[in-house]
């Protein structure tokens, strides 16, 4: 449901110019289908994340913040983004890693070879207190949690040593009194 929200929410606010760029350069590169389907937003919901890719949909949300910075950076990041929808084109079915070999041969035909996997941009983070901390009865490791969990969860480190990966009641996470 939260993705299809996305969606729709992305379809308002498209941003055609950058969007034809894409496309452009999508075509260039051979990959009709990502040419066809490319989409480029500005998301405001984004904090301290400077571009998503979203794969299959064909989409880049962008961090209207980039907008206060020189253009070249919201040019970066926008190819940054791009060879990410590139690589995921060319791999199809198979797997790969975000930021692995496909993806920087792709930041290289656009244009930023050495490009990094994260940015350093001056996006302040907004810190929450953390209210609520829970613990593992099993390895005492304590989680602390801005809001309150209200279903039963486990260790996840502790459900895989243990038991293979599956959640189990033993492992519950117990609320502890900060």
């Amino acid at each position: 449901m939260e993705r299809s929200l996305a969606r729709r929410r992305a379809a308002e606010k498209i941003d055609g110019g950058l969007t034809e760029w894409c496309r452009e350069n999508a075509g260039v590169l051979g990959l009709p289908e990502l040419a066809r389907r490319v989409r480029v937003t500005w998301n405001a919901r984004m904090q301290t994340t400077a571009g998503r890719a979203w794969w299959p949909d064909r989409l880049i949300e962008l961090n209207p913040k980039l907008k206060e910075l020189p253009p070249e950076e919201m040019w970066r990041t926008l190819r940054h983004e791009l060879a990410h929808l590139v690589a995921y084109e060319r791999a199809g079915r198979r797997r790969i890693e975000p930021h692995g070999a496909e993806w920087r041969a792709a930041c290289g035909e656009l244009g930023i070879p050495n490009e990094q996997p994260f940015h350093n941009l001056p996006f302040k983070r907004k810190r929450m207190r953390r209210n609520f901390a829970y613990v593992c009865p099993q390895c005492l490791t304590s989680i602390r949690r801005v809001k309150r969990i209200s279903r039963v969860v486990a260790c996840y480190a502790c459900c895989r040593k243990y038991n293979g990966g599956v959640f189990d009641l033993r492992y519950q996470l117990f609320e502890q009194r900060l």
